[in-house]
């Protein structure tokens, strides 16, 4: 039986311990908290909850309500920690349990239609710089965003706002990569033209 043993000064351990837990994966840390380490959820909440506002924002354009989705999602996490399957990326599975929750919140305020139809109050989200663009050309394409149905507006939240692969999105979704594609097509499609009537 070989037993190898490794020693480490202080040093070295403190340096591989910090640069060790940016490069562990979303699925290790997952893993952890399955196994009742909960505190490593901070670090699930520190990658994330910034693009998980945003998704809520796009979808609900209401800061309280997202930041109280957001927060919501992570206890819903927690919660159902378990129901988390290694087989599946802990981005898709925040993902779909994020679209879940929004559709829970969308029931409970029966406000469907009033949150996808009201376009005159829309805050702006914690994006990148927005040089070269006018602001009249965001509130348009804001209008045209509104006028999209819900499924149009929610893959291309994830696709072109949260940066997420077909792969996932079908994932999310639960639909196949091919009718993720055609569904964004005409999405897009559907955008462009809203957008363009009102120039």
């Amino acid at each position: 039986m070989d037993v190898t043993i490794c020693t480490f000064t202080s040093n070295q351990y403190r340096e591989s311990k910090n640069r060790t837990v940016a490069d562990i994966s979303d699925e290790v840390i997952m893993q952890h908290v399955k196994d009742g380490n909960l505190a490593e959820m901070s670090v699930l909440f520190e990658r994330y909850h910034l693009r998980l506002y945003n998704f809520f924002l796009k979808l609900t354009r209401n800061k309280e309500i997202s930041q109280d989705l957001t927060q919501n999602l992570f206890y819903r996490m927690i919660k159902y920690k378990n129901s988390y399957k290694n087989q599946l990326s802990v981005k898709s599975w925040m993902y779909q349990m994020a679209r879940n929750l929004h559709i829970d919140y969308c029931k409970e305020e029966k406000r469907r239609e009033e949150l996808f139809l009201k376009s005159d109050s829309y805050p702006v989200d914690i994006t990148d710089d927005n040089s070269g663009f006018q602001e009249e050309d965001y509130e348009k394409l804001e209008k045209a965003f509104s006028a999209l149905s819900l499924d149009q507006k929610e893959i291309i939240v994830l696709s072109r706002y949260q940066g997420l692969k077909y792969e996932e999105i079908s994932t999310i979704v639960n639909q196949t990569v091919p009718s993720i594609k055609v569904a964004m097509h005409r999405a897009i499609k559907q955008l462009r033209g809203i957008y363009f009537k009102q120039i």
